[in-house]
This record gives C-alpha cells, structure tokens and sequence, in this order.
C-alpha cells in the first residue's frame, strides 16, 4: 500500500516557460511511480530497485493546488501546468484516490492551461474535463496564438509491447496506450508523443524506427518529442545499474556498447546525439509530424 503523506506545496514554478513541453508549472499529486521504467531519470537509493514500494500519495495536494493557483490567478500569473513531471498522473492507484482528476477540477475553477504526460490509458476517463479545460483556459501572452488549453502527450521508448515488457514492466502495454492514442487524437485534443527515450540500438535501430514513426503517422498524431536516453550511477538501484542489468539477460551483445557510452558522462556521445537528432528531424519531415508542440498547435488552430 503507498503511504499517504502531507507536503508543503504542490505547485513548482519553472524560471521561464520549458521550450519542449511549454509549461510554466509542473504537479506531481503522487511520488515515485509504479511502472518502474528501467531507464527513469527518478531512480536511485532513495526510492529502491522497486519504485512501486515507495510510492507515495500527497493526501493534502488539492488543497494545497487550489490556493496555489488561486494566488496565481490573482496575478494574472496563467501557464501551461504538466500532470505529471515525476511520476505518471494515471497510475493504478489513480483509481482510488483519483488526485489527478480531482487536480484537473481545480484547475479547470482557475482555468489554467494544462499539459499531461502519461503512459497510461487511464487518462481516457478525464476527457471531459480536459475538453472544458482546452476551452477555458487563460493562456500566457507567450502562447496565445496556439488557442488550446489542454495538450496530452503519450511517452513512448517503443512500440514493441515485448521491448516494453524489459524495460518498463509495470506500464500499460504499448499496443493499449496506441489505442487510446487514437482516442485521444478522434476527440480533437491537441495530441503527441514524447519519444524519451529512444533506447540505443535497441528501439532506435532503421527497423524500429520506422515502424514506430509509421505507426504514429497512422495514429494521426500532432507531433512527435524525440530524445537521446540518460544512465546514471552505479548502485543497485540506480537507471545505468539496472539497464547494464536487464541488457546482461536479455541483448548481451549490446553490454560493452552501453558501459563505453556510459563510462564517463550520463549522455550518449555528442557523435550520437548529434547523428540522432538529425536522422529524428528526416523522420518527421518523411512521415509529416511536427517536431514542436507549438508549431503543431499553429497549425490545428
């Protein structure tokens, strides 16, 4: 069970507006995540090889929201707030304390803008607020020639469900989180995928991406967010540890590749990044998808 706990404020502000993901505030109602995705920036001792056993549900985060925004409103301070940038707002255990809908109300009563990030399916019940909040929300001066107050963005570090089911076994399959993509883009959401991150040699090989741009393509998607992957540290519990470990039992070829490109920094080489970054962009011009969120929601408007 997660331990329910009382935090001091839920509402981060950013010092400007995330050039990526456009938001101005970031809310996490939940801490640490259960989907335990191998390659999470969040890991370390803190949380444990299990990220589901230290969940965490920030019992008082509504309240603590509503004055937040209420303050924010007063100053006429509107920006995009992602649900969530530390967690899933859509895990398992939404269902029952449902924070995460009971946010987007709040939200919704200040009519702030709103950017969610999942992995789950989950999400399809909160439509109805997310098509009132796309409606009423007060952009900032910055972005109001988008005129949209909702954007949902699926992550994805594959389309494979057997590529999945390795490195992030506790998250909705991909096969499922493709349908409700459908979902989401047939309701009129501003709707995309965060492709972060792309594992080397593994979901970012020709094969794998062009399946996977192919499929987005004909899920009729608004944008696409590529990344490079990150590791870090050498303790049982932390993402370089536990990927060189899964890698050992399932693609050992690919050990030596990964300890070499994570031996000395936390990023792939800027050889790597510099030719993935390129080849992402030809990818996005040859099957039409944004690579801006802005750019996407220019055009829908």
């Amino acid at each position: 069970m997660p331990q329910e706990i009382k935090v001091k404020s839920v509402l981060n502000k950013a010092k400007k507006i995330d050039s990526w993901f456009l938001d101005s505030y970031t809310f996490n109602p939940y801490s640490s995540c259960s989907f335990n995705c191998l390659y999470c920036y969040i890991r370390g001792s803190k949380y444990g090889t299990n990220l589901e056993t230290s969940l965490s549900v920030k019992i008082n985060a509504i309240e603590l929201l509503d004055m937040q925004l209420a303050n924010r409103a007063k100053k006429n301070q509107y920006g995009f707030i992602v649900v969530s940038s530390a967690t899933d707002p859509y895990l398992q255990i939404e269902k029952k304390y449902e924070l995460t809908r009971k946010a987007l109300e709040v939200i919704l009563k200040h009519k702030f803008p709103v950017h969610i990030i999942t992995k789950s399916d989950l999400i399809e019940r909160d439509f109805d607020l997310l098509a009132q909040i796309d409606k009423a929300a007060i952009l900032p001066p910055e972005l109001k020639d988008m005129k949209r107050g909702t954007i949902i963005s699926f992550s994805f570090s594959t389309v494979s469900d057997h590529i999945a089911g390795i490195f992030e076994p506790g998250a909705t399959s991909p096969s499922k989180r493709l349908e409700v993509v459908k979902k989401t883009v047939s309701y009129g959401f501003l709707t995309g995928i965060s492709l972060m991150p792309l594992l080397p040699y593994i979901s970012d090989t020709t094969e794998q991406l062009h399946q996977t741009f192919s499929t987005l393509k004909k899920c009729r998607v608004d944008y696409v967010l590529p990344a490079t992957i990150t590791l870090f540290g050498n303790e049982r519990a932390d993402s370089k540890t536990l990927m060189i470990n899964a890698l050992q039992k399932y693609y050992p070829h690919l050990v030596e590749k990964y300890v070499r490109f994570f031996s000395a920094s936390s990023n792939m080489p800027g050889y790597y990044q510099r030719a993935f970054y390129k080849k992402m962009q030809e990818l996005c011009d040859e099957y039409g998808l944004k690579s801006s969120i802005k750019t996407a929601a220019l055009k829908k408007s």
